[in-house]
């Protein structure tokens, strides 16, 4: 019988025998389980794009609130430096509060009145200075013409100045600069009220942030946190004693330089060099040096050249052994931890840094050494820094017993000559 149409396409479609068929696509246009989408990948993704998402608000919410945070905490360590005249205070029967404000207001009055000082002085220097400026410019001329050989008139330079195009755009852009150093000066002092008023909250409510923050933690641990709260307190104001120190050695040793040289207003200028040098971190040591130089210039070029000289050199002589000695013995740390405490809050933090890197350090230090368990150390010469009998010959008994040898060797030459 003659095979059918429908055997006769079976047949040629059929696979060879001892092979697998191919899988056919589904009638209903379905997707094979193998190629699906995961379940669980979709919600991978939407999770991965939230955590990314969170991240970039709180990167962006940590840089707008990071000055405030800056503020906080000098306000903090502020506050630790006036908490023992506070609780001397308030130990004696007044209330804290007011205490805190009595600390505060002769610190006011204090800083108040050497700006106030210190400003009237600057301005008399200066006018000084303007009423002077033709006589400096007629030396300078003077000098030029007769070592250069040139024919100068104070008239024609004046001229020069007035009509030339950079002191045009040099007032050009001083008047377009008053704005941007207005806002900066505001900028400033609400910065300054902003530590001064979380520095007073810290100080006059110790008592009740410390209870606050004990009342969510075991027993243990308040014990922990009031003993770090202590050293703190104790690092800090140890750190300020160093600074006034340095300070009123830093002064005095200006003034001797100052009254040396005759400057106008030297008691003034060696206070401010001391307070500015040691409180103003970074910048200090150029503010503190820039006004007497300036001072010194209109007595003689010469002496401002002198105090230039003097600033450097007493700067080195501060920054590696007074220094690292008063800080070493204050808040009893090492002089090398001390200075690499500064360099990293300078990396860390800028300036703020610089001023907070010692106490903190110095803090971190102390509380950290009550939970490091130390053992006695072996009595071992090597331990006080020197060899011991039996770890070899010392170096002069070498060189003696050498000697020796070459002696004997050159009295044996010479008896061999003689026999």
């Amino acid at each position: 019988m003659a095979p059918t149409d429908e055997t006769g396409q079976a047949a040629r479609h059929a696979p060879p025998s001892g092979t697998t068929p191919p899988n056919r696509p589904p009638a209903d246009g379905a997707v094979p389980a193998g190629e699906r989408m995961p379940r669980w990948l979709p919600r991978a993704m939407v999770l991965a794009l939230a955590l990314i998402g969170v991240f970039q608000l709180g990167t962006w919410a940590f840089h707008q609130v990071i000055g405030l945070l800056l503020n906080i905490l000098i306000a903090f360590f502020l506050a630790l430096a006036v908490e023992p005249a506070v609780s001397r205070m308030a130990a004696r029967g007044i209330r804290r509060g007011f205490a805190t404000f009595l600390v505060f207001f002769g610190l006011l009055i204090v800083v108040a009145g050497f700006f106030t000082l210190l400003g009237s002085m600057l301005a008399g220097q200066i006018i000084k200075m303007i009423e002077g400026f033709p006589d400096y410019l007629d030396s300078v001329i003077n000098w030029v013409n007769t070592t250069f050989h040139t024919d100068l008139r104070r008239v024609d330079i004046q001229e020069g100045l007035l009509h030339s195009d950079w002191l045009k755009k040099y007032a050009q852009n001083s008047a377009a600069g008053v704005l941007d150093v207005s806002t900066q000066v505001l900028g400033g002092l609400f910065q300054l009220l902003t530590i001064a008023l979380f520095s007073f909250y810290f100080a006059a409510d110790g008592p009740r942030l410390r209870r606050a923050l004990c009342s969510v933690l075991p027993p243990a641990k308040q014990v922990e946190v009031l003993r770090a709260w202590e050293i703190a307190v104790d690092k800090t104001g140890g750190y300020l004693y160093s600074r006034g120190l340095m300070a009123l050695i830093s002064g005095a040793a200006h003034y001797v330089l100052l009254e040396a040289l005759g400057i106008p207003y030297a008691p003034v200028l060696a206070v401010w060099v001391g307070v500015v040098s040691q409180f103003i971190p970074t910048i200090g040591t150029y503010l503190a040096g820039a006004l007497p130089m300036l001072i010194a210039f209109t007595v003689s070029p010469l002496y401002a050249l002198w105090v230039l000289i003097f600033v450097v050199v007493y700067q080195q002589f501060e920054n590696y052994m007074l220094q690292p000695k008063l800080t070493s013995k204050t808040v009893d740390i090492h002089p090398a931890v001390a200075f690499g405490s500064v360099i990293a809050g300078t990396a860390l933090l800028g300036a703020i840094g610089a001023l907070i890197a010692i106490p903190a350090v110095a803090t971190l230090q102390a509380f950290l050494g009550a939970y490091v368990k130390r053992y006695d150390v072996t009595d071992d010469p090597r331990v006080h820094g020197h060899r011991g009998r039996g770890a070899g010959p010392r170096l002069l008994t070498r060189a003696r017993s050498l000697w020796a040898r070459a002696r004997r060797h050159r009295e044996n030459r010479s008896e061999d000559g003689t026999d």
